[in-house]
């Protein structure tokens, strides 16, 4: 396994190959990462130690999120790119082909079971493929029970497992499962693989390890590594102000998520929705995610979504 670092000085690069895999200069040989190529500030290194590793937390510890970003010896380093092992599982539901319209149950604290179904079965009626939990709002069987009871069977109900009883949950119906993985640990997606149900990640966190002066890691490496751990959703920011990413890493991000469904979200409705999709370049196989946008619409959610579908359907 190999990982590209933007790192000055350059020369500290023999520092983080050993602080990486062995600790010691003297580690054994056949285990200590290694500097295979210098260009500029670009430092490759090899970690044969993490050949055919399939844990994420293996794998942060060693090369995303390790002891190199607690240093004070260098001036800075960015992860850029890694080529991550082949064993991973990767996503189980890949994308649909074509553009689809997700959105978000909105107020995301303090709705009842049976007012979230109200919202949810506002959002379905409108169009939307997908409705799920809002990062906010931890889940529960009796809002899943509910919120099944008014949307069509076709309609992917994500509930927000994050710190909930996901047996209970999936005992009670839910069609796909929501994680916050950047605060729950990143090894939750692949745990919420084994259920069988679509997962839908939520970025929330990943912007304090992307979004560093001296220490960071790019959004392409957090996005590979989200869907190779099982994610069949991965959220990639949006073309919209509301978020911080530029054009090229929302671009990059949705590369990154194939096969997997690429979720543009942030700031994103009807009244936008074709631009997103033309700076991204492409309408296959991403959704656009609708928040509190929907809500905005002078007839309500409902309408809301539906004008959002309609515009990506003209």
């Amino acid at each position: 396994m190999q990982a590209v670092f933007e790192i000055r000085p350059p020369a500290w690069g023999e520092t983080l190959a050993i602080l990486q895999s062995v600790s010691l200069a003297d580690g054994p040989g056949h285990v200590r990462a290694r500097v295979v190529d210098v260009s500029g500030d670009r430092v490759t290194l090899d970690f044969p130690a993490l050949e055919g590793e399939t844990s994420a937390e293996q794998l942060l510890a060693a090369c995303v999120a390790g002891e190199w970003a607690d240093r004070g010896d260098f001036e800075s380093c960015r992860l850029v790119k890694v080529d991550w092992p082949q064993e991973l599982p990767g996503p189980a539901f890949p994308a649909t082909p074509g553009v689809s319209i997700g959105a978000i149950v909105k107020p995301a604290l303090g709705l009842t079971p049976a007012e979230a179904a109200a919202v949810a079965g506002e959002l379905a009626a409108g169009g939307a493929a997908l409705v799920k939990d809002d990062e906010l709002q931890r889940s529960s069987p009796e809002r899943v029970r509910a919120v099944n009871a008014v949307i069509p069977e076709h309609v992917l109900y994500a509930a927000n497992v994050t710190g909930a009883d996901v047996e209970a949950i999936v005992e009670a119906g839910t069609r796909a499962l929501m994680v916050n993985a950047f605060l729950a640990g990143l090894g939750s997606i692949s745990r919420l693989r084994e259920y069988g149900l679509p997962v839908f990640v939520h970025r929330v966190g990943s912007a304090f390890l992307r979004r560093g002066a001296r220490v960071s890691v790019s959004a392409r490496v957090l996005a590979e590594l989200t869907r190779l751990l099982g994610a069949d959703y991965v959220q990639v920011g949006s073309f919209s102000p509301r978020t911080f990413d530029t054009d090229d890493e929302v671009r990059e991000q949705i590369v990154a998520a194939r096969p997997a469904t690429a979720v543009i979200g942030g700031g994103v409705g009807a009244e936008n929705a074709v631009e997103q999709l033309e700076r991204a370049g492409t309408r296959d196989g991403v959704m656009l995610l609708l928040g509190s946008a929907a809500y905005a619409h002078p007839q309500g959610a409902q309408a809301g979504v539906a004008a959002a579908v309609a515009a990506v359907s003209g």
